[in-house]
């Protein structure tokens, strides 16, 4: 229903959500939880190209059938899920998450399948194979094992996220990604480099109309060289200053944590 606003201030559960202990110590958390859903299953979709798989979970997304998940593995990333539909695709995967109860989750998956008919070859995962590929999805499992790679978590618009991974080719030999989130989180994987390549990733994403990228693995030394989180421009930056010394001005909490002399 419609909700009349009469606050005015700070929205501080936006505000904490992210910030790294840098604002305030929290001694109480209040969690509005919901009931896990009965029954889950995933559409694969085989074989598309990054913008192919875009336009796939674009198109699902945009259905009436509440897909509430979408995520695009390329080929060499697909090959290491441990969920035998997905390892054995042989070329990339395209994941559609549907849930709910069970009479409203078997025809869904039937109307996204046929929705997306087009696009290729489509399988389905039931239950069991669903959760454990979601599972691999959010833990970035596919760049666990390749521990010497530096990993970037990658904010961008989801139409943006094949051309920021068409800018870095070329630019650096041996990077891996796939897409979360429809297309619009993206994880990056690249080989070793005493800058991460920082420089390189984020002058990609600039070129792909702008986003955060943000290094999430890398050696201490190399996370202390560079910048972690997304540089600012200098008006956010002055506004960053103002939130933090309005929050906690002797600057004690967690200073330095996102930004020097925050």
């Amino acid at each position: 229903g419609r909700v009349m606003k009469n606050v005015t201030g700070y929205d501080l559960c936006k505000l904490m959500a992210g910030s790294y202990g840098t604002l305030s110590a929290m001694l109480q958390v209040t969690l509005k939880v919901l009931p896990a859903s009965e029954k889950t299953r995933t559409v694969l979709v085989f074989g598309l190209e990054d913008a192919k798989g875009l336009e796939a979970m674009t198109r699902a997304l945009m259905s009436e059938f509440e897909v509430s998940g979408a995520a695009h593995l390329p080929a060499a990333v697909a090959a290491r899920s441990r969920v035998d539909y997905v390892k054995d695709a042989g070329g990339a995967v395209t994941a559609l998450r549907i849930e709910g109860t069970p009479v409203s989750v078997e025809h869904r998956t039937r109307a996204v399948r046929e929705v997306l008919s087009g696009f290729g070859e489509t399988e389905e995962l039931h239950s069991r194979n669903s959760t454990a590929f979601w599972k691999e999805v959010r833990d970035v499992s596919a760049f666990v094992d390749k521990a010497d790679n530096v990993v970037w978590r990658v904010s961008a618009a989801p139409q943006q996220g094949p051309k920021f991974a068409q800018a870095l080719d070329g630019e650096i030999e041996g990077r891996e990604i796939f897409y979360d989130w429809g297309g619009g989180l993206v994880w990056l994987a690249l080989p070793p480099a005493d800058d991460a390549h920082h420089e390189r990733v984020r002058a990609a994403l600039e070129k792909a109309g702008g986003g955060h990228a943000t290094l999430i693995r890398a050696p201490e030394a190399v996370r202390g060289a560079v910048p972690v989180f997304q540089p600012q421009p200098e008006a956010l930056q002055t506004i960053t200053e103002r939130v933090k010394d309005g929050f906690d001005p002797q600057r004690v909490l967690n200073p330095g944590r996102m930004y020097a002399g925050l």
